[in-house]
Order: C-alpha cells, then structure tokens, then sequence
C-alpha cells in the first residue's frame, strides 16, 4: 500500500513537472519571435533588423487579404499607410504606425535596348513596360506620377504586364523581358548594377510611406509590439536607411541665400538651401515660378513675368520655407 502511495505522489509531481516545463517552453516560444506579413520591398532590411522572426512577403493588399481571412500574422507592414488603416477601421489590426518612406524609380534593362533616358521616353510606341498592379502600392504610386505628369494615358497604353508584387516588376525588367518598370528605388538598390536607373522627377513624386500594427487576434502581442518598437528604435532605422529607406520624417527644405538681390521677370536665379531635392513648388509672393532641381543644395529657377518683390517661398511635401526678399526691377 505504502508503495502504491508513494508511486501515486510520484506520478503527480512528475506531471506537474511536465506541465510547468510544457508550459514554461510555450512562453519561451511565444516570446522567441513574431510572425511578420510584409511588402515585398521589406525582403531584405527586415531579417537584416531580426532574423528570429517568421517572414512573409508579398503584395501588400494580398497580405492583408489573408490576415482579413485569419491568416495567422503577428504584425502586418505595408508599403502604404491606406491598407493598414482600412484593416483598423475594420478592428482587424491595432492603430498603425509609420516605420520608414521610400521613393519611386524606373528600372530599365543594363544593356536598355530602347534607349530609354527620361520617363517621357515610356510614351514612345512599342515600349513594353511591367508595372505592378493599381491594388498593390507600387502601382498605385505609379499611376499617381503619371496622372501628375499628365502622361498616363499614352504611357499605359504600353503597359505590358501587371504584377501582384515589386520584385516581380524588378525580376522580369532584369531579365529583359520588359524595356522598363517602375520599383521602388531600394528595390532597385538589391541589383545594383544588373539595371539601370532612370529618376521620376521630384515634384511628381508621391508621397510614399510605410506602416505597420499588430494584428488583433494575434496571441504574441508583446513580442509583435517589441519587435516594431525594435524596428522604430534608433538602430533600426540606421539599418533602414543603410538599404536605402528614408526616414520616417522627411526633412523640412530651407533657404540660405539667393544668388541675386534683384532680379527682371524672365531672368535666371539660383536658390542655395538644403533638403530642396523634393521640391514641389516654388512661388515669388505668391505667383508660381517654373524652376530645376540641381541638388539637395540647389535650385534654378526662372523668374515669372507677373512676379512681384517679395519673399521666395519654396515647398515640399515636409513643409514650406520662406526665404529672402527679391526685389524685381523692370
């Protein structure tokens, strides 16, 4: 009896042993790592920020289709800020934040056989481009340049292809099977010297940012919350920005000085300043100048005839500067 007892008192203690451990393990996994959906565009910087975790990249809108139908992610990142915010209008994600910006380029072919030097050249006939799909972001940034340009109509009329992610647009134009494509331009950064790179100019860029939330049915919150703090944190975003992603907030432009003190309406000024590269307008007093890019220093810009005297204001999609006074002599 006493040995049946003692067995009995064993087999308890070896269970409860069992279960603490069983239970300890879980813990130990749930905090182990996350399961990360993800743009395509992420493939690389993620793991490069924490390898522990579970990846899965696609088209942006694909992704969150899935975690709308249960598919088991953790965290959710797009390379919008419109699809994560639908999932929380839906409860379906917590609130989104944003984690990096990135900027649009054509890709075209090493060899480029068509000749391709400018976007205005995607209007010749006969030019295949591969784009990616307007449901995926990339192709809906496409689409907002062409339509700022005024050319999408002549442009998509040589849309041969349209893709359900980035790094198939980016694959097919490697491969030649396309004369160009649009990619974001750290997409383009993964293949450096197998395409070439053609700019979109400035003042048509979009205004591309990334965001990610933690999808609401997930069990691990915790480690989905310390892993986007993980990639907000100060070396996170030094590995975004070492393969090519832009800082969450883009720098304000400002003016320094202007290459004349007075000026006639027709006439050449050069505006010296910084962060100047995503100008989107430049206004003498209130009327519209046409002007150039030169650097993230430089601006050339060709005096309106209506202009005024008065401050020259220059603006981006990070906000306004207003810089000195030009005087306008007649």
């Amino acid at each position: 009896m006493q040995h049946r007892t003692l067995f009995a008192v064993m087999a308890v203690a070896l269970s409860a042993w069992v279960g603490a451990g069983g239970a300890a393990a879980k813990s130990a996994k749930s905090q182990a790592g996350v399961t990360v959906y993800a743009a395509a565009s992420l493939t690389d910087v993620l793991p490069a920020i924490d390898k522990s975790n579970t990846y899965s990249f696609a088209g942006s809108n694909a992704l969150a289709t899935q975690i709308a139908n249960g598919a088991p992610a953790d965290v959710f990142a797009s390379a919008n800020t419109t699809i994560p915010a639908q999932l929380f209008a839906q409860g379906i994600v917590e609130k989104p934040v944003v984690f990096t910006r990135n900027t649009l380029v054509i890709v075209v072919p090493k060899s480029n056989p068509a000749n391709i030097k400018s976007i205005y050249d995607l209007e010749k006939p006969g030019i295949k481009i591969d784009v990616a799909n307007s449901a995926v972001p990339v192709g809906s940034y496409t689409l907002q340049v062409l339509d700022q340009m005024g050319i999408r109509s002549q442009v998509a009329a040589n849309f041969v292809s349209q893709e359900t992610d980035v790094r198939t647009v980016l694959s097919k134009v490697q491969l030649g099977q396309a004369d160009a494509g649009f990619v974001y331009a750290t997409d383009a950064q993964t293949v450096h010297g197998q395409v070439s790179v053609v700019k979109v100019p400035a003042w048509a860029q979009p205004k591309i940012a990334y965001s990610m939330a933690i999808v609401s049915r997930s069990s691990n919150k915790a480690a989905a919350q310390a892993f986007i703090d993980e990639v907000l944190s100060k070396a996170g975003q030094a590995t975004m920005l070492r393969y090519g992603f832009l800082p969450i907030t883009a720098p304000v432009p400002t003016i320094t000085k202007l290459s004349l003190h007075k000026a006639k309406p027709g006439g050449l000024l050069t505006v010296i300043g910084t962060n100047l590269t995503g100008t989107t307008s430049v206004t003498f007093h209130g009327i519209p100048a046409r002007f150039k890019i030169v650097s993230a220093t430089k601006l050339t810009i060709t005096v309106p005839k209506k202009a005024k005297t008065g401050a020259i204001t220059v603006t981006s999609p990070a906000g306004t500067t207003t810089g000195p006074t030009l005087k306008i002599v007649r």
